[in-house]
């Protein structure tokens, strides 16, 4: 919704015919809400229903103090849907629609907005690893939804849903230099790369959008399997040539710091620090 109110910000100025300037008009998106605000001096501006036909504005309209009733219709919103094979064209795409990513650096890193919401933090109050996780998995599949190679499996491209091949993840290492907190708002940037000759490696950066700061940095590895007999299948020439022209030789990670994730030591009864009997498992240990 972000997205097709801010592609519309010229027409809100043409439909208000001086009512409004341009130049007097600041834009604050709130994804998933269906109301946004348009606030400088003394203008102001709510958005309380949009539905698939037109965008109507209420009647809680101010200049200068003074209400203004009615209310106006916009008309029809943007598509923006894809089509079959289409790129999305996001070249003029407002920075601030968290529902949508964006292509930047030649359209080989895919970038996308979130808000950290309420039930994504933990009881400190910042983001939990299982958010983080699910963050990294959206963006690596809208990336190939938004890239006009998606099929009909689970980020599976077309030439894969024909051989009935899935990705599956083989190895993710996430270095987190701080959580972000309830409320704020992250920027994730993710790639594509081959991952030897039998696989694809995928790498993230999450960044704090209001300080750009880069907070955490991911890698994984990525090999395909056929979905009904379960084992994992070499990639197809087919495949390769789909998802080679978005390969970016870029890591995200030292190689110093991907080789010290590689192995863990084995927890044992000599090799632990702390050992504690007794324990009864608790519902959050479980993998449910």
């Amino acid at each position: 919704m972000a997205a097709a109110i801010g592609s519309t910000s010229s027409n809100l100025v043409d439909n208000f015919h001086g009512i409004l300037r341009k130049k007097n008009i600041e834009i604050v998106g709130i994804s998933q809400v269906n109301m946004f605000a348009l606030d400088r001096r003394n203008y102001k501006l709510r958005l309380f229903a949009l539905n698939s036909k037109s965008i109507r504005l209420s009647s809680d309209l101010y200049l200068d103090g003074r209400g203004i009733n009615g209310s106006l219709s916009l008309g029809e919103p943007p598509h923006i849907g894809l089509k079959k094979g289409e790129m999305v064209d996001d070249e003029e795409r407002p920075l601030h629609a968290c529902m949508l990513g964006r292509f930047v650096e030649g359209r080989f890193v895919y970038r996308q907005a979130f808000v950290i919401r309420s039930y994504e933090i933990g009881p400190d109050k910042t983001a939990t690893m299982e958010t983080l996780m699910n963050l990294l998995q959206e963006t690596a599949l809208n990336h190939v939804t938004s890239s006009g190679l998606a099929g009909n499996g689970f980020g599976a491209t077309r030439e894969m849903s024909q051989r009935k091949l899935i990705w599956v993840v083989t190895r993710v290492h996430l270095q987190v230099d701080k959580y972000s907190s309830w409320g704020d708002v992250v920027e994730i940037d993710t790639w594509v790369d081959a991952a030897g000759k039998n696989g694809m490696r995928r790498d993230w950066i999450i960044r704090d959008y209001s300080t750009q700061q880069i907070i955490t940095r991911a890698t994984s590895t990525w090999v395909t399997m056929n979905r009904e007999t379960r084992k994992l299948s070499k990639i197809p020439e087919e495949v390769r040539k789909e998802v080679e022209p978005f390969y970016l030789n870029r890591h995200v990670l030292q190689k110093r710091d991907e080789h010290a994730a590689e192995k863990i030591n084995k927890l044992t009864d000599h090799t632990a620090h702390i050992i504690r009997s007794g324990l009864a498992p608790r519902w959050n240990d479980m993998d449910a």
